[in-house]
């Protein structure tokens, strides 16, 4: 039985920093498949999902964050 496993030539793992074991996501578009690494796949999805919340909570600069940082720190520092 097939374990749906891929041999990939070393140098398109090596331009997607791909190491033995590692696990990729088909993306299937009209009549083209595209190869990503999973997890730059995941990171892309979940920035794409998170896209404009900092604006939403009122974070809109960097001292915001700054900010922000501190007081979880300082929250978690009290637990």
């Amino acid at each position: 039985m097939s374990k749906g496993q891929i041999t990939l030539p070393k140098d398109i793992r090596a331009k997607l920093g791909l190491s033995v074991g590692d696990r990729v996501t088909l993306i299937c578009e009209e009549d083209r498949v595209i190869l990503m690494n999973s997890a730059v796949y995941a990171m892309k999805m979940l920035q794409k999902e998170m896209e404009g919340e900092a604006e939403k909570a009122g974070i809109c600069t960097d001292d915001d964050i700054t900010n922000l940082v501190k007081d979880i720190r300082a929250e978690m520092e009290g637990l």
